[in-house]
């Protein structure tokens, strides 16, 4: 009985294929896959299917390379948040040096290999976009300052920019407007969720904005960066990468999140924590459709100017 019951516990430590691909973040990794994927097909240089195909397979995997190595490095934050606790290495599936070599690893791999598959242009921003996300938000500014979101924010806009580059070899307006919607989004997203996951960030020590200037500060922040990212994303459908899809989809998306963030900015602090609570998770995950939903019309009207059946406004 003895060695069974070694052997199952020696077998439940095991790392297996789930927390190796874990280590990748297939959350974040399928918002970077969709976005590159839009500005790939929202590009007007028409791309071959096989050379599309790996080109967001690279990408995917360089996004993925990102999040093995920020692992690597924030494992000693990942063992206290309840968020992230049940990561692999802090939960002892998977080694830190495992992680960086995987991360390592990938990342020359993936930036090689979109160089030879499409241009040596996107296989530098993806390169970039790497540093970006794990020597600049991930070793620095995430744990120096309550603009580690703001500013580390770039990293995940990049990706659409990518698509486009991968297509057309060039970057342009429409690729930096696609940044910047994603690069506007991303602060009142990860502020909402500092702000139902404030204990998180206290016990780890890691300056959020929710911890150095308080959850009221954080609310009027999302609120003013929630009615720039509005007027950005509603002025987008008037150039050429927008569309009537897209302008439907603006006016809509931004009526509902500017009323969430409405709703948080009137949050009182003596509410309770559970409608607090409900209030900014709500939020949170509106933001998570916003940006599909909102990149996705995009991709509709991208493709119904290709078809001939609408004309762009410019």
């Amino acid at each position: 009985m003895s060695d069974a019951s070694d052997f199952n516990a020696s077998y439940e430590n095991e790392a297996q294929f789930g927390d190796y691909f874990a280590l990748l973040k297939p959350r974040v990794m399928a918002l970077v896959v969709f976005t590159a994927f839009v500005g790939l097909l929202a590009a007007p240089t028409p791309v071959h299917p096989f050379v599309g195909f790996c080109a967001i397979l690279f990408i995917a995997l360089g996004g993925g390379a990102s999040g093995a190595l920020n692992m690597w490095y924030d494992a000693d934050i990942d063992a206290v948040m309840k968020r992230t606790a049940r990561r692999p290495i802090p939960a002892g599936k998977v080694t830190k040096d495992e992680a960086f070599a995987i991360g390592i690893a990938l990342s020359a791999f993936a930036v090689i290999f979109l160089g030879l598959a499409t241009n040596w242009l996107a296989a530098g921003l993806l390169a970039f976009t790497i540093m970006f996300y794990v020597v600049i938000y991930t070793m620095w500014l995430k744990r120096w300052t309550p603009q580690n979101i703001v500013i580390g924010g770039a990293a995940g806009a990049f990706p659409p920019m990518i698509g486009w580059a991968a297509a057309t070899g060039t970057v342009s307006v429409e690729a930096i407007l696609m940044f910047c919607l994603t690069f506007m989004w991303t602060p009142p997203h990860f502020w909402a969720l500092a702000l139902f996951m404030r204990s998180d960030y206290d016990d780890a020590g890691v300056p959020m904005l929710t911890v150095t200037h308080g959850r009221a500060s954080t609310r009027k922040h999302i609120l003013v960066y929630s009615v720039l990212l509005a007027g950005l994303a509603i002025g987008t459908a008037f150039t050429s990468l927008g569309g009537p899809v897209y302008l439907t989809a603006a006016l809509i998306l931004n009526t509902l999140f500017l009323k969430g963030a409405v709703d948080i900015w009137r949050r009182d602090e003596d509410m309770s924590e559970a409608d607090n609570f409900k209030v900014e998770r709500s939020f949170f995950k509106l933001s998570l459709i916003y940006l599909f939903a909102l990149f996705g019309a995009l991709l509709i009207d991208a493709f119904l100017v290709r078809a001939g059946l609408v004309g762009g406004w410019t």
